[in-house]
């Protein structure tokens, strides 16, 4: 919640709401769309928890017209995709997939296989159209979300001497991505204690930028911890990355799903890079809204509210 509201470009006066409606709300617009942010309780995730989260403001905010879920989650590297911390991942359809895969929900066989049941919908057409017109900007221009990016970061500086910035870029010494099979040690806080001769080589990124990822994103009540399993899913559905809210909203508030990279999804994962990955997906929400064209009202109405729903980012 703190990234998105870095991205705003003004922050509203707050509203009544329903009783019922337990929402901790900040309201502000981008690019001329109204923008509702919502996060989930402090200490609570999963799917079951961002569907309440969705459902409530739904209630309470009728004219909604899209959702954006932005956060942070675990990468899946492969030799296909080279997935860094900071990079962001935005979910987009493929094949008969929406861009969101529930893959702990279905019928588990003898083999212990789970055999995948029902398919999750689609998001707004309006953000997959500004899906393809962000892409296509990317391709010949640099991406605006990293110059958002580097002047946030720039301004948090500036105003940051007497106590550190919770947004910080970690650097690419930081960002190191261990083998599948070798296992964290569990009593360590970090992996300075590691066996470093178990990290993958990698070329270094020559630019701070990160890049964005688009293709399926994994859902789930659990969380991915474990680099065996990581890749074995991967391999089996085509995951570049999982997350534990978005297979909770997407029938019920189909919405584009974004994601700062923040952990590879394995026994290594820690908070070092959480901030700044929440910072960079919510700077590329604020890319993509300001793709769309914001639609004014009659006079008279009340213009139609947009909403961007970040995970649970700290």
């Amino acid at each position: 919640m703190a990234a998105a509201k870095l991205v705003l470009d003004n922050i509203h006066p707050t509203l009544s709401q329903p009783p019922q409606d337990h929402n901790t709300y900040v309201l502000g617009d981008i690019n001329g769309h109204n923008v509702v942010v919502a996060c989930l309780p402090s200490g609570v995730y999963g799917t079951t928890a961002a569907a309440v989260v969705g459902s409530q403001m739904l209630s309470t905010y009728h004219k909604i017209r899209f959702g954006l879920l932005v956060g942070i989650g675990g990468g899946v590297p492969s030799a296909s995709v080279d997935i860094r911390l900071g990079d962001v991942v935005v979910s987009s359809p493929t094949g008969v997939l929406p861009g969101v895969v529930q893959y702990d929900f279905g019928k588990t066989m003898e083999s212990g296989r789970i055999e995948r049941i029902g398919s999750l919908n689609l998001p707004h057409p309006a953000l997959l159209t500004a899906l393809s017109a962000v892409r296509s900007n990317h391709m010949m221009t640099s991406p605006k979300f990293w110059i958002y990016v580097s002047e946030i970061l720039r301004s948090r500086e500036q105003h940051d001497d007497e106590e550190p910035s919770i947004f910080p870029y970690p650097g690419q010494e930081h960002d190191v991505l261990f083998r599948a099979n070798y296992r964290h040690l569990d009593s360590e806080p970090d992996c300075w204690s590691c066996d470093w001769t178990q990290a993958v080589g990698r070329r270094q990124r020559l630019s701070k930028s990160p890049k964005v990822h688009y293709g399926l994103i994994a859902s789930g009540n659990q969380v991915m911890k474990d680099g065996h399993t990581r890749d074995s899913l991967a391999r089996e559905l085509g995951i570049i990355c999982f997350e534990m809210e978005a297979a909770g909203l997407m029938n019920h508030f189909p919405c584009l799903v974004i994601r700062g990279i923040c952990d590879y999804a394995d026994s290594h994962k820690n908070k070092n890079w959480q901030g700044y990955a929440a910072l960079t997906a919510a700077a590329y929400a604020r890319e993509l809204l300001s793709a769309i064209s914001s639609i004014h009202p009659e006079p008279g109405t009340r213009m139609d509210s947009r909403v961007q729903v970040p995970g649970q980012c700290m």
